[in-house]
C-alpha cells in the first residue's frame, strides 16, 4: 500500500524549514510574516499559519506574542521529542532522574577528558542559571547539563541529553520546583566544572552522580508540586 502523500500544510512547513536553512538563519532570527510567506509559496494564509504550527510543536520555530515568528531551537536538532505525550506524576519525575542517574555521570567523566576553553566558558555561564528563579514553563538559555554533555566534544550527546530534557519537560519543570535549594544547587554545579577544568574525569563522574542522587533522595521524599503552565505566574 502506497502511503499517503504529505499533506499541504506538510508540504508547506518543508518549505519553510528549507527556506530557514538556505538563507542561513539561526535560533533567535525573525521570519517573514505568514503573509509574505504565503506570497511567497502561493497559498493562503491559514494554510502557513497551520504549517508553522506544525513547526512550533517541535521548536523550530516560536511564535512571541505581539513580535511575530522566530527560528527555534530545534531547527538544528536530529532527536526531536513528541509534542503530543504529558505524562507527568511522582513516578515520571523520579523515572527521568533515574535516566539521567544512568547517563549523565558518564557524560561528565568525558567532559572532563575533551573539554576545552570555549567549553568551560558555557559551563561557567550555565552554572549561574541555579541561581537565577524560572517562570512557569521557562527554560534557561542554555541548560548547565545540556553544556556538560556538549563539553563531551560529540554533538549528538549534547542533543540527546537536550532531547531527554525537552521530551520530559513537565517532570523536568516539576524537578526545579521541588529542589529549590538554589544556593546548593549552584555549588554542586560549580564542583562539576572545576572538576572538569581540572580534567579529572573521576572526580566529575563521581560529583554529578551525588549531585542527581541528592535531587532524587530530596524529591523521593516530598510532595509532589503543581506543575505550572506557560501562564502561571511562578
Amino acid at each position: 500500500m502506497n502511503s499517503a502523500s504529505p499533506s499541504l500544510s506538510e508540504q508547506i512547513a518543508d518549505g519553510i524549514v528549507a527556506m530557514i536553512r538556505d538563507q542561513g538563519l539561526r535560533p533567535g532570527d525573525a521570519l517573514r510574516s505568514s503573509r509574505d510567506l504565503a506570497g511567497h509559496f502561493e497559498v493562503t494564509t491559514p494554510t502557513v499559519r497551520e504549517a508553522l504550527r506544525r513547526l512550533e510543536a517541535t521548536d523550530v520555530i516560536r511564535f512571541r506574542h505581539g513580535s511575530g515568528t522566530y527560528v527555534g531551537d530545534g531547527i538544528g536538532r536530529r532527536l526531536l521529542s513528541n509534542p503530543h505525550v504529558r505524562e507527568a506524576g511522582p513516578a515520571a519525575v523520579l523515572e527521568l532522574i533515574d535516566a539521567r542517574i544512568l547517563i549523565e555521570p558518564q557524560l561528565a567523566a568525558a567532559a572532563a577528558r575533551s573539554r576545552t576553553e570555549d567549553a568551560l566558558a558555557a559551563l561557567e555561564t550555565a552554572a549561574a542559571n541555579a541561581l537565577r528563579p524560572q517562570r512557569g514553563a521557562e527554560r534557561p538559555a542554555l541548560h548547565f547539563h545540556v553544556a556538560l554533555a556538549a563539553a563531551t566534544g560529540v554533538p549528538l550527546v549534547r542533543e540527546t541529553v537536550e532531547a531527554l530534557l525537552q521530551v520530559r519537560e513537565r517532570e523536568q519543570i516539576e524537578i526545579r520546583l521541588r529542589y529549590d535549594d538554589r544556593e546548593r544547587d549552584h555549588a554542586e554545579h560549580l564542583a562539576i566544572l572545576q572538576a572538569v577544568r581540572d580534567a579529572d574525569p573521576d572526580a566529575a563522574e563521581r560529583l554529578t552522580r551525588e549531585h542527581l542522587t541528592a535531587i532524587r533522595a530530596s524529591i523521593a521524599s516530598d510532595r509532589p508540586a503543581a506543575v505550572p503552565t506557560s501562564e502561571d505566574p511562578r
